[in-house]
Formats: C-alpha cells, sequence, structure tokens
C-alpha cells in the first residue's frame, strides 16, 4: 500500500505548480536544460482511472528502471478499473501504485530536489500537486573492510558511499526501536542530505539540539564529504586538537550511540562522525574491547609509550645533548660525541631535517600508486638515511631516533589524533632547543592547559577525568566488561551539563 503524505503545504517564495500539465512540464524543461541535458527524461502517458493526460519525469543513471516500468507504468496501466471507495483524482492514483514511498508536492523546488534524490515525479493534467515516487537506485561499490582503521578481532564490514546500506549497518548492530534517524539538507546549491542518528532515550537534547543549530548555520554551495562537514561543525576552527571523530566502522558508531552519542552521516560518504568526541574518544579502538582484559589494556599500554615515544623523544634528545649532557651517562654520551665527530650541522639541524624528510617520505608513499608505495617508502627510507650517514651530514643515533618516533607514529589508529601528535612533536622540539628540559616541562604544561580548555559540542575534551564524574572505567585502561555498569559519556552529559548551556 502506498504511504501517504497529506501534508503539501508550500513554503513562502516557491514557485507552486500549476493545473497546466503543458505548463508544468515547459519551467521542469527550462529548469533541467531540456533537451541539452540527456539525462532528464520524460514519459507522457495517459491515466485511464481519473481520465487524464500525465507525464512521469526522472533523471536516468539515479533511479532503477525496472521499478519505474513493473510498478509505476504497469501499475497505473493494469489498474485502470481500479476502484475505491469514496477516493478518486490523484489521491486514487496513488493507491493504485505499487511503491511504498509515496508523497505530494506542490513546489518545483520540492519536485527538483527529489528529482535529484533519485525520485520520480508525476504530473497529472488538471492537479496542481504532483505525486513523487521512490525510485532511487545509486551505483555503488560492495561493502568491504576499512582501508584506514585496521583490525584483527571484531567485523570487518566498513561503511560505502551509498545511504541506506550505511543505515542499515548500523541498525544491523544495534536493534532498538528508540533508534531514531533524523534528515536535514545542507548546502545551498546541491542541498546534500546529512543524517543524524542517536538513542532517543540515551542522548542529551541539548547535545542533539546544539549539532541541529550548527548544520544550520553551514553557509556552502555544495557539501561532498564528513570530512568538511566536519570542519564547519567543530568547536576550533584553528586548533591542533581534533574535536570530532572520524570513523568508518559500523560497530564502532553503533557503540558509540549505545554511550548517548550522536552519528552523523553525509549522502556519498565513505563515513561518519561521531560527537562528542573527548580524547577516551580519539585514544580507543575496537580491538581494546575485543580483545581480553589483560590483552586489550597490553595494547593501550604499548599505544600510551608510543604516544610518548612520538612527542618527547626528539625534544629529550636535543635537550639531554645540547643543555644537559652531564644526565648522559659517560659511555653513551662518548659514544654520541664520537658518531657526531664529524657532523658539521647542529644536533637541532640533524633531528628536524630527517624528521621532516621521514614527512615527505610517508606522505609521497601515500600518493603514489599503492602497489608502489610501501617500496618507495621503505627503500627510499634506507637509502636516504644510509647516504646521509656515509655523507656526514647526520649521525646514525638521530636516524634511530627518528625511525623509532615514526615508527611509533603508526600505533595511534585514529588519523585525526595521529596527526595532531605528529605536528605537536615539533612544538616541544622547539621548546627543548629553546630552554631543554625545563623548557619541555613548561610546553607540557601549556599544551595541557590548553587541550583542558577545549570542547566538544559543549563537553570537555578531558571528561569525565577532568571535570571528574562517576563514569565508566573504560579510559586510560579499561576494566573487565563484566565491571563496566556506567556508559563513558552518558552521566557526564545528562547529570554534570542538564543546567549548563552547551557553548557554541
Amino acid at each position: 500500500m502506498a504511504e501517504e503524505n497529506t501534508n503539501t503545504e508550500c513554503p513562502v517564495g516557491e514557485a507552486v505548480i500549476s493545473t497546466d500539465l503543458s505548463s508544468n512540464i515547459e519551467k521542469l524543461k527550462r529548469i533541467f536544460a531540456y533537451p541539452k541535458n540527456e539525462d532528464f527524461a520524460i514519459r507522457e502517458l495517459y491515466i485511464e482511472l481519473v481520465k487524464k493526460k500525465a507525464a512521469l519525469l526522472y533523471i536516468e543513471g539515479i533511479v532503477n528502471e525496472q521499478v519505474i516500468d513493473k510498478f509505476i507504468i504497469d501499475a497505473i496501466i493494469n489498474n485502470s478499473n481500479y476502484k475505491a471507495n469514496g477516493i478518486q483524482g490523484i489521491e486514487l492514483v496513488k493507491l493504485s501504485l505499487a511503491i511504498v514511498k509515496v508523497k505530494e508536492v506542490n513546489a518545483f523546488t520540492r519536485i527538483t530536489e527529489t528529482l535529484l534524490d533519485g525520485y520520480s515525479v508525476l504530473l497529472i493534467d488538471g492537479y496542481d500537486r504532483a505525486i513523487s515516487i521512490d525510485t532511487v537506485k545509486y551505483e555503488h561499490r560492495s561493502i568491504e573492510r576499512s582501508e584506514t582503521e585496521n583490525i584483527t578481532k571484531g567485523p570487518h564490514e566498513g561503511f560505502v558511499e551509498a545511504f541506506k546500506i550505511n543505515i542499515s549497518l548500523i541498525r544491523k548492530h544495534l536493534k532498538n526501536e528508540k533508534l531514531v534517524t533524523e534528515s536535514i539538507k545542507v548546502g545551498y546549491k546541491t542541498r546534500t542530505r546529512v543524517l543524524l542518528m542517536y538513542r532517543n532515550d540515551m542522548v542529551d537534547e541539548n547535545l542533539v539540539n546544539n549539532i541541529k543549530e550548527r548544520l544550520g548555520r553551514v553557509q556552502t554551495d555544495a557539501m561532498i564529504t564528513t570530512s568538511i562537514l566536519g570542519q564547519f561543525i567543530e568547536d576550533h576552527d584553528y586548533s591542533v586538537v581534533p574535536t570530532i571523530l572520524y570513523t568508518e566502522l559500523p560497530d564502532r558508531a553503533a557503540s558509540y550511540i549505545e554511550s548517548g552519542h550522536v552519528v552523523i552521516l553525509v549522502d556519498n560518504s565513505p563515513s561518519v562522525l561521531i560527537a562528542p568526541a573527548t580524547f577516551w574518544v580519539l585514544f580507543h579502538t575496537p580491538e581494546d574491547t575485543y580483545h581480553r582484559w589483560i590483552a586489550g589494556n597490553f595494547i593501550r599500554f604499548i599505544r600510551i609509550v608510543s604516544v610518548f615515544i612520538m612527542l618527547f623523544t626528539p625534544a629529550l634528545y636535543i635537550a639531554a645533548t645540547n643543555y644537559h649532557p652531564e644526565m648522559i651517562p659517560t659511555d653513551l654520551l662518548l659514544a654520541i660525541a664520537a658518531s657526531r665527530e664529524k657532523v658539521p650541522f647542529p644536533v637541532v639541524f640533524e633531528v628536524v631535517g630527517m624528521e621532516l624528510a621521514f614527512e615527505v617520505i610517508r606522505e609521497a608513499s601515500i600518493r603514489i600508486p599503492t602497489s608502489m608505495g610501501a617500496t618507495i617508502g621503505i627503500v627510499g627510507a634506507l637509502i636516504l638515511g644510509q647516504a646521509a650517514v656515509q655523507a656526514n651530514i647526520i649521525s646514525p643515533l638521530v636516524v634511530i631516533i627518528v625511525a623509532l618516533t615514526g615508527v611509533s607514529s603508526f600505533a595511534v589508529s585514529n588519523t585525526d589524533l595521529n596527526m595532531s601528535i605528529r605536528i605537536s612533536r615539533f612544538f616541544f622540539t622547539f621548546c627543548g632547543m629553546v630552554m631543554g628540559f625545563l623548557g619541555i616541562a613548561v610546553g607540557i604544561v601549556v599544551f595541557l592547559g590548553y587541550a583542558i580548555s577545549i570542547r566538544s559540542f559543549g563537553v570537555p575534551f578531558f571528561a569525565p577525568i577532568t571535570p571528574h564524574s562517576k563514569s565508566s572505567r573504560d579510559m586510560l585502561f579499561r576494566s573487565s566488561v563484566k565491571d563496566q555498569n556506567l556508559r563513558p559519556l552518558l552521566t557526564n552529559l545528562k547529570l554534570i551539563y542538564k543546567n549548563r548551556p552547551f557553548k557554541k
């Protein structure tokens, strides 16, 4: 049975449909540049059921033409004797269609939007309303594993560019009647469809309203991917610290919905955004929970050590050799001095130069063809390092430090947090270069003060540790899944901030 929509109110300022079929068709031809635009299809019909001429309009390539032939055209022709007590006219035509999603529209802007979304529109002579029929069929790739979030345990399927498939992947993991999906249009010209998904019984209403308000303030002609949308709605445009989570894993998105977060999906994008995103959300990975308690905490310990290696190893080496050589064991100090005997450049030049060279190789290995990327990266790094040492441009110890720093960066799976740490290490390197260990200590205090002041959709970046609130024991290290009786952020949002307005 057709799904009816009786709300046909036309917004102020929009051109309404007339009762003259020819006039309506001519206007739509001008809108879609017909016949120059060959994708715009017009099929003229005669509906015996209402004794009226009609026209079926759609855009080829984004519709299912088999559905149009079988469930629209054939249904109209074969149901010429269709009868319904007390129902006639356009309502009778809607009932005769063998399509689930059928609604009425009465403005040309609405017709344009629905046609571009893959719907077909049926115009009938003598009626100032049109029938919008769901015939969407976008081409998309099959469900594959995520390329940026590799895991060894848990589901391996990732999001694709098709809206409906992404929604089904989340709902497959989260079978709950309280799961709500809201649709919002973003962008002046393309009117990209954005979806909000959340648990209605768990999410804080202030959070949902805050996200809707930010989406409503987005001013752009086009909205292409989740990455661009995230930059429009995040709290701090120029912050080195990310405040929104980007993921390609449906199971991860479903788990955060269960924790009181909001998932944001963008049409034609193989990823979603999760808000709010604290440090713990960015730092954790799905495997931390999929593994047993001891293995999950060991993985986190390795990740913590990797973060400290990334941030402080180059800075500590510069500070120790330039300002605090007395803290280095004598044998090691002599070895460092011997390795640098023929190097004409200061330590800072060595470290910063090699760090930048490693970043160049990393970026180049990503941009070149996949089949050559790994080879170029490994060979380039080996040849560059060996040649630089043999030429006495850098010391072997600097190569070890830079290599250790680079390898440690791959332990942080979240790309935004990884990039934040990679950039921040240059800040700490500068602090160590200026004032040694004192400079590094001052840099840590400044960086922590800055990070603590940051909010993600009204939630402090280090919540619920600071400010402290009772929450799940799954922060730096996690407890057994049997002992995690509270959700990480739900308590914080509902209780701690219920009387405080969200900062924009």
